[in-house]
């Protein structure tokens, strides 16, 4: 018994140091690549759902017969449901009177 404690080997504070200042290093690499990607992610989700509203525009248009005036006038005939007002990133979305989506900042 007495030999197995003498023989016990582990890391020393200076290698567990080492360890903790790579994973540091790393760390300080990668979140801002991430927080750069998040804020592409949410600006290629708006470019996609302002399209989808541009075709719920047109469905509007063919069943209604005009442009809608408001974002709020197509949630109100049940285009858009009343969450759908606004990109995931939290820019408002607007309709032209000839029909054209645009994102407000």
């Amino acid at each position: 018994m007495r030999k197995i404690l003498k023989d016990n080997q582990g890391f020393t504070l200076i290698e567990m140091m080492i360890v903790l200042l790579v994973i540091s290093v790393l760390l300080f690499i990668a979140i801002p690549n991430v927080a750069k990607q998040s804020k592409n992610i949410n600006n290629k989700g708006c470019d996609a759902f302002k399209r989808m509203v541009e075709g719920q525009v047109q469905a509007f248009r063919i069943e209604e017969k005009k442009y809608p005036a408001t974002v709020q006038e197509m949630v109100d005939k049940e285009y858009l449901k009343k969450d759908e007002t606004s990109c995931p990133n939290g820019d408002k979305l607007a309709i032209s009177a000839d029909g054209e989506v645009t994102v407000a900042k």
